[in-house]
C-alpha cells in the first residue's frame, strides 16, 4: 500500500503540473522533476523486497546487487541535487525578487535540472565500477532488504580500504555541500523575511518555502541518523529501521507535503478531480 501510495501521489504531482499552465514555473518545474526522481528511487528497492517476502527466495546475483545499488546512489544523490537547486529557487524568488524572471528562464531550468541528472549518474559510476571489479568469497548473507555498500565491502575477499574511503568521501562530499547550501539559503531567506514589517508578509513568504524546508529536514535528519553515527553504535536493526524511513517511508510523505502545505498543487489536483481531468 505504501509502494502503490507513492507512485500514485507523485504520479499525480507531475500530472497536475503538467496539465495546468500556471504551474510551468521553476519551482514547479523541479518539484515535478523530484516527483519523477522518487518514483524510480522507491521503484529500485520496493519491488523486490515485496518479490522477496512474497516468494521467500531472497537471492540476488552479484551484478543485479551492484545496479540496484548503483541506481539507490544514483538517485539519492540526486535527492541531494534537488533540494539545493529548490532552495536555491526560493532564494532568488524571495531575496532577488526583481531578477528571478531574468536568472531563472525556462533555458536555465531545464539546464539546472539536466545538472543534476548528469551530476549524479556520472558521480557514482567510478567506485560502483571499481566495486564490481572485487572478488567475492564467503556466506555471502546481507542482513538487510536491499544491497547497501558496507556489507559488499565487508564480503570482498581483496583489501578495499582504499575504495571504502574514496566512496564514503564521495557521499558525505554531495551530503555536506548540498546542506550548507540549503542551510546559507535559507539563512538569507530569514533575514530577509526578518525585514518585512507586516505578520501577514512574513507568514506568506514562509509558506512558500514551508513544504521544501519540511522535506529537507525529514530527508536529512534520516540521512544523518543512518550515516553520521559512530561506527560502534550501528546495529542491524537500527539500520534497518532507519533505511526504511529513509528509503521507503519518505518518498511516501512528500507528496503529501508538497499537496498538503502548497496551495496552487492542493487547489490544482480539487480542480481536476471536479472535472476528471486526471483520465
Amino acid at each position: 500500500m505504501i509502494y502503490l501510495s507513492t507512485i500514485i501521489g507523485n504520479t499525480i504531482i507531475i500530472t497536475v503540473i503538467w496539465r495546468n499552465l500556471k504551474l510551468h514555473s521553476p519551482m514547479y518545474l523541479f518539484l515535478g522533476n523530484f516527483a519523477f526522481m522518487e518514483i524510480f528511487y522507491t521503484t529500485v528497492t520496493m519491488p523486490k523486497m515485496l518479490t522477496d517476502l512474497v516468494s521467500g527466495d531472497k537471492t540476488i546475483s552479484v551484478s543485479g546487487c551492484i545496479t540496484q545499488l548503483y541506481f539507490f546512489f544514483v538517485l539519492g544523490g540526486n535527492e541531494n541535487y534537488f533540494l539545493a537547486v529548490m532552495a536555491y529557487d526560493r532564494y532568488l524568488a524571495i531575496c532577488n525578487p526583481l531578477r528571478y524572471s531574468a536568472i531563472m528562464s525556462n533555458r536555465f531550468c531545464h539546464q539546472l535540472a539536466s545538472m543534476c541528472w548528469l551530476s549524479s549518474f556520472a558521480s557514482t559510476l567510478i567506485p560502483i565500477y571499481f566495486l564490481s571489479k572485487l572478488t567475492f568469497c564467503g556466506k555471502n548473507v546481507i542482513d538487510n532488504f536491499f544491497c547497501d555498500e558496507t556489507p559488499l565491502f565487508k564480503f570482498s575477499c581483496t583489501d578495499t580500504s582504499l575504495l571504502r574511503s574514496y566512496f564514503f568521501s564521495l557521499l558525505w562530499f554531495i551530503l555536506l555541500s548540498c546542506l550548507v547550501f540549503i542551510i546559507l539559503s535559507y539563512i538569507n531567506i530569514i533575514l530577509v523575511v526578518l525585514k518585512i514589517p507586516s505578520n501577514s508578509g512574513r507568514k506568506k513568504v514562509f509558506s512558500t518555502c514551508g513544504s521544501h524546508f519540511t522535506v529537507v529536514i525529514l530527508y536529512y535528519g534520516s540521512v544523518i541518523l543512518m550515516y553520521g553515527r559512530p561506527h560502534h553504535e550501528y546495529t542491524s536493526v537500527l539500520d534497518k529501521c532507519l533505511l526504511v524511513f529513509y528509503a521507503i517511508i519518505t518518498p511516501f510523505l512528500n507528496p503529501i507535503i508538497y499537496s498538503l502545505r502548497n496551495r496552487s498543487i492542493r487547489e490544482a489536483i480539487i480542480r481536476m478531480s471536479q472535472h476528471g481531468q486526471f483520465f
